[in-house]
């Protein structure tokens, strides 16, 4: 057996992983030639690899760490519960301590009437949840055929074959035979790409009455939900024009539809508030969550319901459930996290010091010559690759090239920052300090200076 602790030399590791790992969203060819960075161990911000490399982390993981890495807290009470109670399921009329509390925790921290929880084991399966969820809710309101969802194209709500199908990611549609039928999807409110000539206001409007045309063409009769991210995160951290949401909320109260916010990644104090619906100021009769509710430590996600919707499905057995939903260790390990975030004043952190930090060193950057646009919502922001920022322009050579060439630049100079296309997006631990908020925005600036130096070398400087 290989043991963890004393790891084996780096090679050997990438050998036996590429032998037997399957990685997700990764090619295989690019991880054969070039082989898996190996992270061994982490403490606050900071990553550690195979070879003694750190990095700042300024992902916090996959948009998930919000506490940090290296709460004890955390594993002592995974192992407090391993010991009393390590499973049991939430089936038949079944419960356990964990899971109560849990729920009740949330309702606490949730806004309005949304005071019901049902448990899963990520975002991906609280949002394929939320299908069966709402057409199970209009079916027992006599309305059968009100099943449609209505998602945004370039939004993710998972990767699983019902999450996926809400989501608008094209790259992910064109496997697997997706989407499935009955989700319909509209334009993103993405301004700085798609905006053309028109103002920010404008086009927020525009694009939030596409969902009222979409409405009138499949039929009011039809269409069960609208889901959306607050902001956008895995689709290039899109923060929509002020404008958009309120004429969103107008048209699912005008329509009689229901409202799902998917704060898997926005939730848990990620844009200031407890959750992003909060930020932008929209009422939600679902939210998704999962990620910040555990900070990574374990694996949970869930679906906070409104009064109305839980009422509803009380007067039916719901035929739907994981093995994991209401994990007892998991809810356990949520509960210490939210104790933590709660206690320690996080939220409130970020909103008043942190973010207004992260964002003053952040929207520097826009000065660079290669960026466009840097956009900050609370803590995570983006940043938008351009060869000619008067006009918007996107890059001639293929999308993602110059992305994927700053992305690289940034793990050369101990910084992880993602690309999406030709953007750059962060998404740190809400306990970033002042002073590594700092290195974040130097080593960023740096890798910029890189990424358009080579960009300039091999000719990737024209706009398309």
């Amino acid at each position: 057996m290989i043991q963890i602790s004393n790891h084996l030399p780096t090679g050997e590791l990438q050998a036996l992983d590429s032998a037997h790992h399957m990685h997700p969203f990764t090619h295989g060819a690019d991880l054969a030639a070039n082989g898996p960075r190996v992270i061994t161990r982490a403490r606050g911000v900071t990553l550690t690899d195979s070879e003694g490399r750190d990095y700042l982390d300024a992902m916090a993981g996959l948009w998930c760490v919000n506490i940090g890495y290296g709460r004890d807290e955390l594993a002592d009470a995974a192992a407090r519960q391993m010991r009393e109670l390590p499973y049991y399921n939430t089936f038949f009329q079944t419960t356990h301590v964990p899971a109560i509390a849990l729920a009740n925790t949330l309702a606490e921290l949730a806004p309005g009437d949304l005071n019901h929880v049902f448990f899963a084991g990520s975002g991906s399966e609280a949002n394929d949840t939320n299908i069966r969820m709402v057409r199970t809710y209009w079916a027992q309101k006599g309305k059968p055929d009100k099943k449609v969802i209505i998602g945004r194209r370039n939004g993710y709500h998972g990767s699983s074959v019902g999450s996926a199908s809400l989501g608008g990611m094209r790259g992910m549609h064109a496997q697997g035979g997706l989407p499935i039928p009955d989700i319909h999807h509209i334009d993103q409110p993405d301004w700085w790409s798609e905006g053309g000539e028109t103002s920010p206001g404008e086009f927020g409007l525009e694009r939030a009455r596409q969902l009222e045309r979409a409405i009138a063409e499949i039929g009011e009769d039809r269409v069960a939900a609208f889901i959306a991210e607050p902001v956008q995160g895995a689709g290039g951290v899109i923060v929509p024009p002020e404008t958009y949401w309120p004429e969103i909320q107008r048209i699912c109260d005008a329509h009689d539809i229901l409202l799902i916010a998917d704060e898997v990644i926005c939730g848990f104090g990620r844009t200031g508030n407890w959750f992003g619906s909060q930020t932008v100021g929209w009422r939600p009769h679902i939210m998704t969550v999962a990620k910040g509710l555990s900070s990574g430590y374990a694996p949970i996600g869930g679906s906070i319901v409104c009064d109305e919707v839980a009422e509803v499905l009380a007067h039916c057995e719901f035929n739907h459930g994981y093995t994991y939903s209401g994990h007892p260790v998991a809810c356990a390990v949520a509960l210490e996290n939210l104790r933590i975030l709660r206690e320690e004043g996080i939220v409130d952190r970020v909103a008043r010091e942190t973010a207004p930090y992260l964002e003053k060193a952040w929207t520097a950057l826009a000065d660079h010559p290669l960026v466009g646009e840097a956009r900050l919502k609370g803590m995570m922001g983006s940043i938008a690759l351009t060869p000619d920022k008067t006009r918007r322009a996107a890059f001639a050579a293929p999308a993602g090239s110059a992305g994927l060439i700053c992305r690289e630049a940034c793990f050369e100079n101990g910084l992880v920052m993602r690309h999406v296309g030709d953007r750059m997006i962060i998404s740190p631990p809400l306990v970033i300090s002042q002073a590594e908020v700092d290195t974040l925005a130097d080593r960023a600036a740096k890798a910029l200076d890189i990424a358009h130096s080579r960009l300039r070398d091999e000719g990737l400087m024209s706009a398309g």
